[in-house]
């Protein structure tokens, strides 16, 4: 169907390489669009452009850095002329080096300031950053379309329960970074599809649910059970929510957040 086709659109995916960055990529591609694979991991970048095809770029970039967007961008138009679409996917999910003291350090009470700085940094400020860099290009050709990647945690707090092993003991606490980080993701998605309305820029949030990626079974087990379909997502299942609401199948969609989580928000 010729509205989900992203012929002729070029579709920049921040975070490229990471777990859903790599599936945001292939359907953006699959889809028609010429993808600048866009990641802090130089090699891994022109490892996954180069398997896409030529007709894809690969930018190694820091989207907490102002100068490195800013040749990102020009590298882009001096390649392709324009930007159509922004996923705004690079984020930090923080994890904890050492096991043995991840309860410990992922209690609220001694959650550090420094990893909760971090995560702000790209998750928001990030994000704040690559829409003004790469959007100006957008307003300034009359058209584009943002995604903003959130979470189910934006808009439901982590269940602590989940997080316990068989034996019924808490081995680590979600922290409070990510959740209070994704939520902003949406308040800021509904900011600027207001702001950038009347300018054809579309601006939505995709809130996908939990992956499985080698999770222990009991993990497993215990998240599913908080979803309608009794499951977590493959790293695959979002390919289609970022095709609408890159192409033009969601051309009268925008400030929205688009719930891809198997309806665990919906219990």
């Amino acid at each position: 169907m010729d509205l989900f086709s992203l012929k002729g659109k070029v579709a920049v995916v921040t975070g490229a390489c990471g777990l859903l960055g790599v599936q945001h990529c292939n359907a953006l591609a699959e889809a028609g669009a010429q993808v600048v694979v866009a990641d802090l991991n130089e090699a891994a970048c022109n490892t996954l452009a180069a398997a896409l095809g030529p007709q894809h770029l690969a930018v190694a970039m820091d989207v907490t850095s102002p100068a490195s967007l800013e040749n990102a961008k020009n590298s882009i138009l001096q390649r392709y002329g324009r930007i159509d679409v922004l996923v705004n996917n690079a984020a930090i999910n923080d994890m904890f080096e050492n096991p043995l003291l991840a309860k410990e350090q992922s209690m609220f009470e001694n959650y550090p300031l420094e990893q909760w700085n971090r995560s702000w940094n790209v998750n928001v400020s990030g994000m704040f950053l690559c829409s003004q860099v790469m959007g100006t290009a957008m307003v300034q050709q009359g058209s584009g379309s943002i995604i903003n990647i959130s979470s189910t945690y934006g808009m439901v707090a982590p269940d602590q329960s989940i997080y316990r092993n068989a034996a019924g003991e808490q081995t680590f606490y979600k922290s409070p970074a990510y959740p209070v980080t994704k939520a902003a993701v949406l308040g800021f998605t509904r900011y600027l599809a207001a702001y950038w309305g009347n300018k054809n820029v579309r601006v939505n949030a995709l809130s996908p649910g939990g992956v499985e990626n080698s999770q222990d079974d009991h993990f497993i087990q215990n998240y599913a059970a908080k979803t309608l379909l009794g499951k977590m997502a493959s790293a695959a299942d979002y390919k289609g929510a970022v095709v609408f609401l890159a192409s033009n199948a969601s051309a009268y969609m925008t400030g929205a957040n688009l719930v891809v989580d198997g309806g665990w928000t919906a219990i």
